[in-house]
C-alpha cells in the first residue's frame, strides 16, 4: 500500500511539474510584447515640476518619466538619460494648449550623467 501512494505521489508531481514547464514558453511570449528596450539619449534637459523632457539632437523629443528627481538640477543642460522605451513606443499626445506640439516618446528614466553645462542646440 505504501509503495502504491509513493508511486501515485510521484507521478502527480512529475505531472505538475510538466505542466508547469509546458505553461512557460506561453506566459512568456505573452509578457515579451510588454518588455521595454534599454536604451541611452542624449540631448538638452527641459522642463520643472517633475515635468521633465529631453530634446535630442535628431529633434526627438522625450517624456521622462520614472525617477525624475535627479534631473532638476540638470535643466538648461547636456545629459545622458539611460533607461527604456516601452518596445510599443508609447507616445504621450500634446496638449490642446500647445499648438504646433508634436507626440513625445515616453522615456522611463533609470540614471543621469551630466555631459555639459549648456546644450549644444544654445550654444550654436
Amino acid at each position: 500500500m505504501y509503495r502504491k501512494l509513493m508511486l501515485a505521489i510521484v507521478l502527480f508531481a512529475a505531472a505538475a511539474w510538466l505542466q508547469a514547464q509546458a505553461g512557460s514558453p506561453q506566459s512568456s511570449s505573452k509578457t515579451a510584447g510588454a518588455m521595454p528596450q534599454h536604451a541611452s539619449v542624449e540631448g538638452c534637459l527641459g522642463g520643472s515640476n517633475g515635468n521633465y523632457t529631453l530634446t535630442a539632437e535628431s529633434g526627438t523629443v522625450y517624456q521622462l518619466m520614472g525617477d525624475t528627481s535627479q534631473l532638476r538640477e540638470h535643466v538648461g543642460h547636456e545629459v545622458r538619460i539611460s533607461g527604456a522605451i516601452p518596445e510599443s513606443g508609447a507616445t504621450s499626445n500634446p496638449s490642446p494648449a500647445t499648438p504646433g506640439a508634436s507626440q513625445q516618446t515616453i522615456f522611463d528614466v533609470q540614471s543621469v550623467r551630466h555631459i555639459s553645462g549648456t546644450c549644444k542646440s544654445m550654444a550654436n
